[in-house]
């Protein structure tokens, strides 16, 4: 099985100065739990070469032991260094795809023409899309074969309000995501802040948050087996 990863190419904290990216756990256990199980990975960015993750996201309590894993996996970190570029990705090469979060693709992959037309066409292949956390921000101007928003009238989870607000950047992302699903129509659902939280809904996979990223891409294998 061949499964597509999409990473941010964005690193600015909107005005704040600071800098973000993807959250290099929701990449990193997706990643070893899909190559693990035997898929072949590519991955891609906006802009190719290497994404920018969070700095947050090295910080001691975001470490897991994927993280570890990658910190010692060199192989890893060329395919990372190396990101090919979304705009050039086909989704007949493709059974799937997987999104990791991080603050980055509320700027970048939500807005990108060529990740909402690789969306749109992953889905009416017939093909499994799966985001995690922020992730799922993706999905915002994304229309399903009907012409309506994607998530209209499906189960999806995301990050939470709360969530957002305990982090403290309610007032710095463009839009929240748990906002975002409800006014597109998707019935949203969370468990309490920063637990496992993951959802099915046909062909779309959606956690929560950094804890449900690995229970997102078992649910991808499932779906793909």
């Amino acid at each position: 099985m061949n499964i597509l990863m999409v990473l941010t190419s964005h690193d600015q904290l909107g005005d704040t100065g600071k800098k973000t990216g993807f959250w290099l756990e929701e990449f990193a256990a997706p990643y070893y739990a899909l190559k693990d199980a035997g898929a072949a990975l590519t991955v891609v960015s906006p802009l190719g070469g290497q994404p920018p993750h969070d700095p947050k996201s090295d910080e001691p309590d975001a470490q897991s032991a994927a993280t570890a894993r990658f910190k010692d996996d060199p192989q890893a970190q060329a395919v990372l260094a190396n990101t090919a570029r979304l705009s050039d990705a086909k989704v007949s090469d493709f059974d799937a795809v997987f999104y990791p979060g991080g603050h980055g693709p509320l700027w970048d992959l939500a807005e990108d023409a060529s990740s909402i037309a690789l969306i749109e066409q992953m889905v009416a292949a017939g093909k499994p899309v799966a985001t995690v956390c922020h992730s799922p921000g993706v999905l915002r101007h994304v229309k399903g074969p009907d012409g309506k928003p994607l998530v209209n009238g499906k189960k999806v989870t995301g990050f939470t309000n709360t969530e957002e607000e305990a982090v403290g950047l309610t007032k710095v992302v463009p839009f929240l995501v748990e906002d975002m699903l409800k006014q597109n129509g998707g019935i949203y659902s969370k468990m309490a802040d920063w637990q496992s939280h993951a959802i099915v809904d046909g062909l779309l996979i959606t956690g929560q948050n950094p804890a449900s990223s690995e229970a997102a891409a078992k649910a991808l294998l499932k779906l793909l087996a």
